[in-house]
């Protein structure tokens, strides 16, 4: 990594650490493909559980308020544990907390598909959402530390493969599953599945990942670890909730709370700082340009990139009454050009700009904007096939942003922060997809409602929905441009 500092991250079980991190023998491919398969099932759990909510309120009597809780209080619990997961990896290990995280996601998982009663399935999924929160941030840290050069370069572009994966196919993957109706568990084998994929991955991690640990500290933030998770907690609950309830006054008082606790939040940073205390967020990582300005960059681009799966779900499944499997086959073209895009990236990892970066949200914005045009001008007969070489084209967008948006921030953190950069950039990009649900709900649901709620109205509420999300494509790719550099490593 880039740095003007000599750092040493302490690798356990290996070769001494040369200065900036990187281990003196190269791991196998088996470590990426470890930390890779608890990336790809914590963000599918954030996207199938979608599909399948209609499915678990027949089945298990839920009101309106504990259906929207299962995807919210996954949402919710994930993002708020974010960064504090990252500092626990730091001080705790990588490896250890990524194991446990596996452990606890694993029996929340066995739990959800287990439910009787709705409640129960809330607070499996709440704590699914913790235990992912605690697995995801080493999963980058894990990369940054132990592999090195053009090798981490292909790490990295593999991770932002995998989450646009687990977020272009879930929708089809949880249609398929619900379809199929495997030994008559309808939804609860979305949730089972994780089982059988943490056992596995689990009986590798010992042999495959080697223990790392951050400097800077022995003991945890506790006052940081607190005063962070409530904030961004305080945040996007608000964000989501309110949008679903008309925004009543409380959640303007809960915004206007959790600001006050940034603010707090910000103070107790430095404070422990100036004192050497090793505070849950180190406030220098935020001095470098590029780590700053690229993860509010990653910030805008989720805001356009996870709302969009949602909104597109809704028009496909309401306004052209497609069935959950055929709405999830209409987003094979977005995984196709995703896939597409990311192989292309990732061969040229080693070389990336800030320049060649920034062509993606740009990509991006021209897909949506294509995506809008093409489904008001369908209105309701038109076919939904004609939107496919759209839907490419912003899938392209995606696939040649993620990965290599990933590389360019995380190649601007010192190696003894990795853990800690890594729950920055995690909660970056889950939160920014959550709260982007909020803001596009916030723009669809009362333009469906001028134009009278009915199916015929779906196809012009997603298109204006599509306009703030062209613009947040064109503001990250602008964003990105103001973070110049290359994240080559030699």
């Amino acid at each position: 990594m880039t740095s003007e500092t000599s750092t040493e991250v302490v690798v356990e079980g290996r070769a001494p650490t040369p200065p900036g991190g990187a281990p003196a023998a190269a791991p196998s491919a088996g470590a990426l493909l470890v930390v890779l398969v608890g990336t790809f099932i914590t963000v599918l759990d954030f996207f199938i559980a979608n599909v399948a909510v209609p499915a678990i309120k027949a089945d298990l009597g839920a009101s309106a308020a504990q259906a929207q809780m299962f995807v919210v209080g996954y949402g919710v619990a994930f993002t708020a544990g974010l960064i504090t997961g990252g500092r626990l990896g730091d001080l705790f290990g990588r490896r250890r907390l990524f194991t446990l995280g596996m452990v606890l996601f694993m029996l929340a998982s066995a739990a959800c598909s287990l439910a009787p009663t709705a409640t129960v399935l809330v607070v499996a999924r709440i704590a699914q959402g913790a235990a992912a929160a605690l697995m995801v941030p080493q999963v980058l840290g894990i990369i940054g530390t132990v592999y090195t050069g053009a090798a981490r370069d292909r790490a990295f572009n593999a991770y932002g493969l995998v989450i646009g994966v687990a977020g272009v196919f879930g929708q089809f993957i949880g249609g398929a599953l619900i379809t199929v109706d495997v030994a008559g568990l309808s939804w609860r084998t979305i949730f089972l599945i994780n089982v059988p994929l943490c056992l596995v991955s689990l009986a590798f991690v010992g042999r495959t990942i080697p223990e790392s640990r951050g400097e800077g500290g022995t003991r945890l933030d506790l006052v940081g670890a607190l005063l962070v998770t409530a904030s961004l907690g305080i945040i996007v609950f608000a964000l989501l909730e309110g949008q679903e309830s008309g925004w009543p006054l409380w959640v303007w008082e809960a915004m206007a709370g959790a600001a006050v606790l940034l603010a707090v939040t910000v103070w107790h940073l430095r404070r422990r700082a100036a004192a050497d205390r090793g505070p849950l967020i180190e406030p220098a990582l935020f001095k470098g340009r590029v780590f700053s300005v690229g993860l509010t960059a990653t910030v805008v681009y989720f805001l356009a990139m996870g709302s969009f799966f949602f909104v597109l779900a809704l028009y496909l499944q309401l306004g052209r009454g497609l069935s959950p499997l055929e709405s999830g086959s209409v987003f094979l073209a977005l995984g196709a050009g995703y896939f597409g895009a990311s192989v292309v990236s990732s061969r040229k990892a080693a070389s990336v700009t800030a320049r060649r970066v920034a062509v993606g949200p740009l990509t991006l914005a021209i897909g949506y904007t294509a995506v809008a045009l093409t489904a008001d001008r369908l209105d309701t007969t038109g076919h939904v096939l004609w939107l496919l070489p759209a839907l490419l084209v912003a899938g392209l967008g995606m696939g040649l942003t993620t990965g290599p948006l990933t590389n360019l921030v995380l190649g601007a953190a010192v190696p003894e922060h990795a853990a800690s950069a890594s729950g920055l950039l995690n909660t970056a990009q889950e939160g920014g997809a959550a709260v982007g649900v909020a803001i596009a709900g916030a723009v669809f649901f009362p333009t469906l409602a001028d134009a009278g709620g009915s199916a015929s109205a779906y196809p012009h509420a997603f298109a204006v929905t599509l306009v703030p999300l062209i613009a947040l494509g064109l503001l990250a790719s602008v964003l990105v441009l103001a973070a110049p550099g290359r994240t080559a490593r030699r």
